[in-house]
């Protein structure tokens, strides 16, 4: 008969996406293959990648290991790129991290887990007991540290994923900033009572990646790949123009002549191709700029999307979101700045989703932090009002 996970399938979907959509192998199950450290030395030494996974009556505790389990005991593998996570039972969404380099050692029933010296979480395989020192109990809010019994643990091998360290810090780096980010937006709320939600106009040339900015929007807050707003380019791009021969009037039915605060747009968002704005032709330019001659003379925020960058990952840094090393010259930012009268510190860069078809943590985090940014900023205006 098959041996099954514990996990749920959303809870595995989660960890595949964590991972950068990868395929979970399970390897070891206690309950099936024996407490014992000889049994999981038999399945799981030499497999590379793992996922460990100790499962608590609410809550599971996981230990992500690029470098493989060791062929034997008392030995302490070198560090390697690692890190832990916890969540809710059927809520792997909403999921802590900490990113850990670990050492592992396998003696007398236990599995040890070390970081810099320190033993930092150990799983007694013949009492069924996890304990978690202070510091990484509070990283992952797990409060009972001690002794605490577990229900099953299971070892997964994790196939796909990118045998590069590098790659591994940025995945944890993008955890790190991922989950915070996509909490704090959830709950966001206007900084004055009477607007009940922020109002953001994206303008931007023909296929410059609006409405593909919207659907990515949508996708990380619903954990899943959406295309709500049709996307196009060019001749086949759903963007609307305006026609002069039919503008719009205060005689519109649906024209409103002194819009309040809350039906007024508070934030306009140029969304523009990083690599056509040496190609706009003078048509545009002068265009995006009477635009934004309006946009100023109405005192509304302003910010500016540069789309369809490469590498996202390069911008998570160890500590923080780092928004100022693009993949392209400074100049062309510069140049697209001052064309718009946009300030460097209110352009930022962005790589929509658009033929993917799952999510990247890495591009989740990026999209997150622009968006609060642009938040951030339609709050600047408000606190502005007289």
């Amino acid at each position: 008969m098959a041996v099954t996970t514990r996990l749920t399938w959303s809870e595995e979907k989660s960890l595949q996406k964590m991972l950068g959509n990868v395929s979970l192998r399970l390897l070891y199950k206690s309950s099936v293959h024996e407490n014992k450290t000889s049994s999981i030395l038999d399945k799981c030494s030499c497999q590379g990648p793992t996922v460990t996974i100790i499962y608590i009556r609410n809550t599971t505790v996981g230990v992500f290991m690029l470098g493989p389990y060791s062929k034997t005991y008392d030995h302490l593998k070198r560090p390697n790129p690692s890190f832990y996570f916890s969540y809710q039972r059927n809520i792997a969404t909403e999921m802590r991290t900490a990113v850990l380099e670990t050492e592992i050692k396998i003696a007398s029933g236990q599995l040890v887990f070390y970081s810099s010296g320190q033993e930092v979480l150990s799983v007694c395989l013949n009492d069924t007991k996890l304990s978690i020192n202070d510091s990484l109990s509070k990283a992952l809010g797990v409060y009972n540290r001690s002794d605490i019994s577990y229900l099953e643990c299971e070892v997964f091998r994790v196939e796909g994923i990118e045998d590069d360290t590098n790659y591994i810090r940025k995945i944890t780096r993008a955890m790190k900033h991922r989950n915070p980010l996509l909490s704090e937006l959830r709950t966001y709320k206007p900084c004055v009572d009477f607007v009940s939600k922020v109002r953001i106009l994206l303008l931007g040339p023909v296929g410059s990646g609006k409405s593909s900015f919207i659907n990515s929007v949508k996708s990380v807050f619903q954990g899943r790949l959406t295309r709500q707003a049709a996307v196009g380019s060019d001749v086949t791009s759903i963007t609307e123009q305006l026609n002069p021969n039919k503008p719009i009037t205060p005689n519109h039915p649906n024209f409103i002549s002194t819009p309040s605060l809350k039906d007024s747009i508070h934030c306009v968002a140029y969304v523009m191709d990083i690599n056509s704005i040496n190609d706009l032709s003078s048509k545009m330019v002068a265009k995006l700029k009477q635009v934004q001659k309006e946009v100023l003379s109405c005192g509304r925020a302003c910010v500016l999307l540069l789309t369809k960058v490469t590498n996202c990952s390069e911008f998570l840094q160890d500590n923080s979101l780092n928004m100022d090393k693009p993949m392209t010259s400074q100049s062309q930012i510069m140049h697209v700045s001052k064309m718009l009268s946009v300030p460097i510190y209110n352009t930022f860069m962005v790589e929509n989703y658009t033929s993917e078809w799952e999510l990247d943590p890495l591009k989740d985090t990026q999209i997150l932090f622009v968006l609060r940014q642009m938040l951030r900023v339609a709050e600047d205006f408000f606190e502005d009002l007289p």
